[in-house]
């Protein structure tokens, strides 16, 4: 017989096998490890897609006018807090700075000579040698250059901060995203230059279906599960109290504490995991498992024989190695560890016969 022909009778037998649900096996149960299911109190994970974004995120905007002279940063750079991300020419702002020094020198020379002739009238008042509205006038003139001063020190304090604007900081550490302008350009009050967000905190965003908002919100932490197989717990959690008028969904924020993890971005999709309550379930290993095509089946003991047992499985926990059987097997039955091991003994055992 040829080895297609082979293929085609092991076909016809396989297609045969799948079809019973049952398959009996002439090897004794007492030379195969079985393991007997009881119930068990299981988790059940809900995993839902969530989305990287920032917590703090920005768009610097000019505060003055003038042309640029200088651009320090790029886009996808990182940023420290407080770094000049651009130079503006500063003649316009420096004059205005200078003059207004000028004017507060000048305000305070004035105030200085007006409270001295205040001080001069009003020894001399009670004497009779100044009259009342030389005094009146003394006095006015006091107060006003006073606030004359103020008012200088306000012109310079804008001055100054004008000034200070030519040079366009970072208001907090972080990357940026974009950049809005060029070097040589002139910009005005207003225009945008820089957008950029905080790569320190970050935060989960997903969508939840209504029937889950009661038990998300009872929860004390959740599980975010990076790309890379990492895990971020968090007990920052945010479940929106209305729901989106289309997909009738609520939104959830997770915020999470980036500041020592180099593998979190923004617009990154990533896995958060809620546990929910536990529930009773049959938990068996995942080496009992014989997997042929669509069928899921295991070799279950039946008094002193072993036969071919279809189940349906649920949630797989590879962590323990572990799978939860849905349908097929009930509390107290028998079963094969492991399968593999058995199928090949089954087989050695048929071919010493």
């Amino acid at each position: 017989m040829s080895r297609l022909s082979n293929n085609l009778f092991f076909g016809t037998i396989l297609a045969t096998t799948v079809l019973a649900t049952i398959v009996s096996y002439t090897a004794q149960a007492s030379d195969v490890a079985t393991l007997k299911l009881v119930y068990s109190e299981q988790y059940q994970p809900r995993i839902y897609d969530a989305k990287i974004e920032a917590i703090k995120a920005a768009t610097i905007s000019a505060q003055t006018s003038g042309r640029i002279i200088n651009i320090h940063f790029d886009v996808n750079d990182l940023v420290p807090q407080g770094a000049a991300l651009l130079e503006i020419t500063n003649k316009e702002q420096g004059a205005g700075y200078a003059g207004a020094e000028a004017d507060l020198a000048k305000a305070e020379a004035l105030n200085s000579e007006a409270q001295a002739q205040y001080l001069r009238y009003k020894t001399l008042f009670p004497k009779g040698a100044i009259s009342k509205g030389a005094m009146d006038e003394a006095t006015a003139k006091a107060k006003s250059s006073k606030q004359a001063v103020s008012a200088a020190q306000a012109q310079l304090i804008k001055a100054k901060e004008s000034l200070n604007y030519t040079v366009v900081s970072a208001p907090f550490s972080g990357r940026m995203t974009q950049r809005f302008i060029e070097q040589g350009e002139t910009i005005s009050y207003g225009q945008a230059l820089f957008s950029g967000y905080d790569t320190q905190h970050l935060r989960a965003v997903f969508q939840i279906p209504q029937q889950d908002v009661a038990q998300v919100q009872k929860q004390e932490q959740v599980s975010v599960q990076l790309f890379n197989g990492d895990k971020i717990i968090s007990n920052d959690i945010n479940v929106y109290q209305f729901a989106d008028p289309l997909t009738h969904q609520h939104q959830v924020r997770v915020n999470i504490d980036a500041s020592n993890i180099e593998d979190v971005i923004v617009g990154q999709w990533i896995k958060v995991i809620v546990n929910f309550p536990s529930r009773t379930s049959l938990m068996i290993p995942l080496s009992a498992i014989h997997q042929v095509s669509d069928l899921t089946s295991v070799y279950r003991q039946m008094a002193d024989k072993i036969v071919l047992n279809q189940v349906r499985i649920g949630r797989v926990d590879h962590q323990n190695n572990t799978a939860e059987v849905l349908s097929g097997l009930m509390e107290g039955d028998e079963i094969v560890i492991d399968a593999g091991r058995y199928l090949i003994q089954s087989s050695a055992t048929k071919g010493q016969e």
